[in-house]
């Protein structure tokens, strides 16, 4: 298995999915992209999972492809360029359409290196807390690729379209700390606190209602190319459904009796 999905040990409702090819700097192939959609699904159907949080095995989150496989022309970048245009699109491409579909919150753990299609994997999580240590870029034209994974459409959505287009053009590689200024990770920590910053950020998501939760990711999701009348329409229908809810009602009380809630995701 290239892909571990397990439930963190100490807060409840938290999981942590983690790329497994360490020997790889868990660059993706194929058997991983299957395994990766496989365990998104899983979580998806899983109530006892309302947050994600995705990182990599040993020293980095996810080198993006893997150099070994384009040389050889072998595994997802083997075959004429009909072929290609196939494994894209049927490949690591599902990884984008399979995220953009996911209404549970989802923090980006990066431990390490998140370079090409690994910085891409980041930009389709919610929340990114990186390791001072992390090296990110969008590396493609360094080896003379683009972003075939729509790493183009996630990034400039993450931090703006000429930010990300200095980025993607140079191939530049940045620090946590220069990835801090431009809005690409919301946090940085020693290494040793990674995990602790997860678990402290997904606890105070884990806090809210988690129907609430799962309707303001997406009404964010799918409002984000929509004109504001169409944002309000969603709003207000996901709106006349929370506000039926068991939740809604708890948060209410709670706050005018003076105590923390109790939500039951009913």
């Amino acid at each position: 298995m290239s892909v571990r999905f397990e439930a963190d040990e100490q807060l409840p409702h938290l999981w942590w999915l983690t790329l497994d090819r360490p020997e790889a700097r868990n660059a993706w192939s194929e058997e991983m992209l299957a395994e990766f959609v496989a365990t998104i699904d899983r979580a998806e159907e899983d109530d006892q999972v309302r947050c994600v949080a995705i990182t990599g095995a040993g020293s980095a989150f996810s080198a993006g492809g893997d150099l070994k496989a384009m040389r050889d022309k072998s595994g997802m970048f083997a075959g004429d360029p009909v072929a290609l245009r196939n494994r894209y699109t049927r490949g690591i491409q599902s990884i984008p359409r399979r995220m953009a579909r996911f209404d549970k919150p989802v923090i980006a753990a990066v431990n390490g290196a998140a370079i090409g299609a690994g910085l891409d994997l980041t930009c389709m999580c919610d929340i990114r807390i990186a390791v001072n240590s992390a090296k990110l870029g969008s590396t493609f034209v360094k080896v003379g690729l683009i972003p075939g994974d729509g790493g183009a459409w996630l990034l400039s959505r993450t931090i703006g379209y000429p930010k990300a287009m200095d980025l993607i053009l140079t191939g530049r590689i940045l620090t946590a700390d220069q990835a801090l200024e431009l809005g690409l990770v919301h946090e940085v920590v020693e290494r040793d606190v990674l995990a602790p910053a997860v678990r402290r950020r997904a606890g105070e998501i884990l806090a809210n209602s988690p129907l609430a939760v799962r309707l303001a990711k997406a009404a964010m999701q799918r409002s984000w190319f929509e004109p504001l009348d169409t944002a309000l329409e969603l709003a207000a229908t996901y709106q006349g459904i929370v506000q039926n809810t068991e939740d809604h009602l708890e948060g209410v009380n709670a706050i005018l009796e003076k105590r923390s809630p109790e939500f039951k995701g009913r």
